[in-house]
C-alpha cells in the first residue's frame, strides 16, 4: 500500500512493515513475520522494484514480530540488517526481560496472536548477523535514514527518522492500535521493558518535526510526532490515574 511519496506499507494494523523508495533504492524498516514475505514481493512488483533494490533493513527493536523474513533476505539476498548494539543479542535470540502484567481484552488479544500464528510468528528466524545503527548516525541507504535511540520497549529500541518522506518510524515506541486491547490513538504500547523511560524517550522525536509517525503496530499518523507524542503522554496519565 502506498502512503505518500516515498512510503509504502504492508501488513495491517496488528503488524506492519514499511518500505522507503527513492532514486537510489528501498530501505525496509522492520520486517514484520514470516508471512509477510510475499507481501513483501508483490509490494516490490507494484512498485517496480525487486528484491535487487532492496539495500537494507533497519530493526525498530529485536521481536520477534518485528524479525519476520530478516534473517531470509539477509542470507539470500546479501542485503545487510541494521540494529541497535544493545538489541543484536535479543534479535539472534537472546533472553528478554519478563514484562509487568498486561492489560487485555480477550477478543483483541485473540486476534494478535491468531494473526501473528497464520503469518508465521510460531517460525521466526532469528538472525544470524547485524550490522550496528547506533543514537545519531545516518545510515548509507536510500532515503539517508537517521537513528534516534528510543530505550524503554526494549534497551536497544530506536525511531528512524527520513526526511525526504518527512516519517519517523517508531516501532514499538508507541502505538495507535494496542494489539492487547484494540484500542485506538497514539498510547504506550505493551510488553514493554521500561514503560517510564519508554514515555520519556519519545521527546527526542519532537525535532524531527515529522508529518508522519509510523508504528510497528496500528494505523500510520500522519497528524504530525508533537501532537502524537501529546497524545501518548495524555494516554499515561490516565492509564496511570486509572
Amino acid at each position: 500500500m502506498k502512503l505518500a511519496p516515498h512510503l509504502h506499507r504492508i501488513g495491517n494494523d496488528i503488524v506492519a512493515v514499511y518500505l522507503v523508495d527513492t532514486d537510489e533504492g528501498v530501505t525496509i524498516i522492520d520486517a514484520g513475520l514470516a508471512g509477510h514475505w510475499r507481501e513483501l514481493l508483490a509490494e516490490l512488483a507494484s512498485m517496480g522494484r525487486t528484491l535487487a533494490d532492496v539495500k537494507g533493513v533497519i530493526l525498530t527493536h529485536g521481536d520477534g514480530d518485528h524479525l519476520g523474513f530478516a534473517e531470509r533476505i539477509r542470507r539470500d539476498h546479501r542485503v545487510p540488517v541494521f540494529v541497535h548494539p544493545a538489541d543484536a543479542a535479543r534479535a539472534k535470540g537472546g533472553p528478554k526481560p519478563a514484562n509487568a502484567k498486561q492489560r487485555m481484552r480477550l477478543g483483541a488479544t485473540l486476534g494478535f496472536f491468531g494473526y501473528t500464528l497464520r503469518k508465521g510468528g510460531a517460525r521466526t528466524t532469528y538472525l544470524t548477523s547485524t550490522v550496528d545503527a547506533r543514537d545519531g548516525e545516518t545510515l548509507a541507504l536510500p532515503g539517508s535514514p537517521r537513528i534516534i535511540a528510543l530505550p524503554g520497549h526494549s534497551e536497544g529500541s530506536i525511531a528512524i527518522h527520513v526526511p525526504i518522506a518527512d516519517a519517523v518510524f517508531v516501532g514499538d515506541g508507541l502505538t495507535t492500535r494496542h494489539v492487547l486491547t484494540g484500542s485506538s490513538g497514539p498510547q504506550p504500547a505493551p510488553f514493554t521493558d521500561e514503560p517510564a523511560q519508554a514515555l520519556a524517550s519519545l521527546r527526542a522525536l519532537l525535532p524531527t518535526g515529522a508529518t508522519w509517525v509510523l508504528p510497528g503496530h496500528g494505523a500510520p499518523w500522519n497528524r504530525g510526532v508533537e501532537a502524537a507524542v501529546a497524545a501518548v503522554e495524555k494516554a499515561a496519565r490516565s492509564t496511570n490515574a486509572a
